[in-house]
């Protein structure tokens, strides 16, 4: 691919994937770019070796979805589950989001469930693709699936988080 073909496909693709890494991040746009950069970087760094130009998509989500779990490795593990529903209560650093009761659902969500959840639903992805782009098998998929979509039904319907 070369470098202007990469141009294309990410002005083509950045909307789409920003939203998606914001969604991953529990609604902290920062932290999405930080992602965000970091994925463009390791693509564009591999770009030479990508063949396959209609699969951009999945591959560029893939990257980024991989930086994400990189990225949550590296940082502390909470301690219980009040914890993380307090850092979730917080105000988003941008303070500008219309759905934030959904971006604190979602960041309760395990990240594979929250992965599922928003790739499914936000991306469009059928399960086949993402099990390849979080490299787990289409039932584990739809394992998440299911799991997620319970668990965003208790915890918006509870109206806790607005």
């Amino acid at each position: 691919m070369t470098r202007e073909q990469f141009i294309k496909h990410v002005e083509g693709t950045q909307k789409a994937f920003r939203s998606f890494l914001v969604a991953l991040c529990g609604g902290d746009s920062q932290k999405a770019d930080d992602i965000a950069q970091e994925a463009y970087i390791k693509a564009y760094l591999s770009c030479d070796s990508f063949l396959n130009e209609s699969k951009f998509n999945a591959w560029i989500f893939r990257i980024g979805y991989t930086t994400f779990v990189s990225y949550q490795r590296s940082q502390r593990v909470f301690s219980d589950y009040q914890e993380a529903r307090d850092l979730a209560s917080e105000e988003a650093p941008d303070g500008s989001f219309r759905y934030q009761g959904l971006y604190k659902a979602l960041a309760l969500l395990s990240d594979k469930e929250r992965t599922s959840v928003l790739l499914f639903y936000m991306e469009g992805y059928s399960v086949k693709e993402i099990a390849e782009i979080v490299d787990i098998s289409q039932d584990a998929v739809k394992q998440h699936l299911a799991r997620g979509r319970s668990h965003l039904r208790g915890l918006l319907s509870t109206q806790e988080l607005s």
